[in-house]
């Protein structure tokens, strides 16, 4: 009894470290990539051929198609991808899933190299490098190195815990039955993939149990097809409180996995059928690494000229809702994080890159702002409604600034490399300066109705100095915005030197006022709006100047996301 209670401790313990050393393998893997993984969300375009590659790609790196899946509703529901480009990435993720069956099988067909063989050896290495290094790349790799030592010790431990089994009448009774009941053997497949929410997992269980020749070929087929449709179960939870498109992201990888597995059951079924003595023989786990991959290839051709009509079946499971449009449908749109969305937090590199696109989304509002009370003329004041197009947009700032910066502590609690750390912290004080910023350029909004309710009016020198120190300051603000939208160091440079202009102007044009006030040229009552909003400009270049210094510091480490 203490026996099987022991077997039964070691294979929960092997599968607790194969799950955790796939954790920590596709970790090392995201952060060594980093920049990498910025450039294959540049390929995400209408092409779906390059959205299967890119697909394929990821799910190789962060070794999880759930994961993938997930980040693609995220995408999805943020705006950044379309459903035409989601189906190609979704088959993609697919392939990209078969890499880890096949990582797994090395243990039968890498000979003298078996990964179980070396796994200590890399583990203690990696643990060492960790412990004692501090190279941030070499750290980096030693993650990978450790995670690969803990997947394949915990696979290790594992098939020795059911090896006394594999002549058990149970074990054969089992999948005897499972076999020749393909809808219990799919089915299973299915609740075993959803309770641990990884297809690579559950297939790399399957396999263990193969290396000990428990598995027969029909059941191990069956089983797998219920896999693929197992790992929807994460996409389609996520999609809970979406919009309808990230749903029909989610509703197309469902559709996508169920029409494979249909389409290869009954081929399957008619197969096993001419040949029934193979059904019932061992198969091994480089067989199920085989057919796992025929299968998700072989489907993704079948089914990628048809990606529009899944497209559109996924529109007629989820319908739009049928409402009159909402006048305030467009100030709403704005409130919302357009860029993030919690399942991009699946993957780092991508939710830094996308806190940097909102960060910049929220700079142009300001800057959008700006523009509106300060006419390039220098004469014409703004309208009114001008003015209340300001208020309302600063609080959208002000909304954003709460939101992104919730967004961006979740995002320091991930695993990130040290110089998305970097990153992520001058975020937190950018958000900040063009959240400043915009108060700066409200209170000018407010100074020019106060001037417009007195009846008083700049003098025509006045509204010269004014509209040369707001070009300074409005460009200023733009390069430093822009600079973080390309992490440009020359468009940094060009906004620190246009807030110097800045400030030369203001202490020129503080003297010519006093002058004019002395000559009575200008009433006091304008000198108070004038050096109000002359105060704002300044401020608001002084923070473009901040906003520009962070990218100046990235680029002098050499820093990219």
């Amino acid at each position: 009894m203490l026996t099987h209670i022991g077997n039964l401790f070691a294979f929960i313990g092997g599968l607790g470290m194969f799950l955790y050393g796939m954790d920590i393998m596709a970790s090392g893997l995201q952060k060594a990539a980093g920049s990498k993984m910025k450039e294959l969300l540049g390929y995400l375009t209408n092409n779906r051929f390059l959205g299967v590659l890119v697909g394929a790609l990821v799910t190789a790196i962060i070794q999880s198609s759930s994961a993938t899946t997930v980040m693609i509703v995220g995408f999805v529901n943020a705006g950044i991808m379309n459903l035409t480009q989601a189906a190609g990435v979704i088959m993609g993720a697919n392939i990209g899933t078969t890499v880890t069956a096949w990582l797994v099988s090395a243990n039968e067909w890498a000979g003298a190299l078996k990964p179980e063989f070396f796994a200590p050896f890399v583990l203690g290495v990696g643990a060492f490098i960790i412990t004692f290094s501090s190279r941030q790349n070499l750290t980096q790799k030693a993650e990978i190195a450790v995670g690969f030592g803990i997947l394949f010790i915990g696979l290790s431990s594992m098939s020795n815990s059911i090896g006394i089994y594999q002549d058990s009448p149970v074990f054969y009774k089992a999948f005897q039955i499972l076999g020749n009941n393909p809808v219990l053997g799919i089915l299973t497949g299915a609740v075993v993939t959803a309770i641990i929410q990884s297809s690579s997992a559950s297939v790399g269980i399957l396999q263990t149990l193969a290396m000990r020749g428990i598995v027969n070929w029909r059941s191990a087929i069956f089983i797998t097809l219920g896999q693929n449709i197992g790992t929807c179960i994460t996409a389609i939870l996520s999609s809970a409180g979406a919009n309808k498109t990230a749903k029909r992201a989610a509703v197309i990888h469902l559709l996508f996995n169920v029409m494979g597995a249909a389409i290869y059951g009954v081929i399957m079924t008619i197969f096993f059928g001419v040949f029934s003595d193979l059904a019932m023989q061992h198969i091994t786990s480089t067989q199920i690494s085989t057919f796992h991959t025929i299968f998700n290839v072989s489907v993704t051709i079948l089914l990628f000229p048809f990606a529009n009509l899944l497209v559109k079946l996924s529109g007629l499971i989820i319908k739009d809702d049928i409402a009159e449009a909402d006048e305030d449908d467009e100030e709403v749109e704005e409130m919302v994080l357009r860029h993030l969305d919690p399942r991009i937090l699946e993957t780092p590199s991508f939710a830094v890159e996308n806190a940097v696109k909102e960060v910049v989304r929220m700079g142009y509002i300001v800057i959008g702002n700006l523009n509106r009370i300060v006419n390039e003329s220098g004469k014409k004041e703004p309208s009114q409604k001008k003015i209340d197009k300001v208020f309302q947009n600063e609080k959208v700032v002000d909304h954003l600034e709460t939101m992104i910066t919730g967004y961006l502590v979740k995002i320091s609690q991930l695993s990130l490399s040290e110089k998305q750390v970097v990153v992520v912290n001058h975020l937190f004080d950018a958000i900040t300066d063009i959240e400043r910023a915009g108060d700066h350029v409200e209170n000018i909004a407010e100074c020019m109705q106060n001037l417009k309710k007195s009846g008083v009016s700049l003098t025509d020198e006045a509204k010269k100095e004014l509209k040369e120190m707001a070009g300074c300051a409005k460009n200023a603000l733009h390069q430093a915005i822009q600079s973080i939208e390309k992490g440009d160091a020359q468009l940094a440079n060009e906004a620190v030197q246009n807030e110097r202009k800045v400030d030369k102007q203001e202490k020129q044009i503080r003297k010519n006022h006093i002058r004019r006030l002395q000559t009575e040229s200008c009433a006091p009552e304008e000198g108070v709006f004038f050096l109000d909003i002359v105060s704002s400009l300044e401020r608001i270049s002084d923070h473009a100047d901040n906003i520009a210094r962070y990218v100046l510091a990235e680029n002098e480490k050499n820093i990219s996301v």
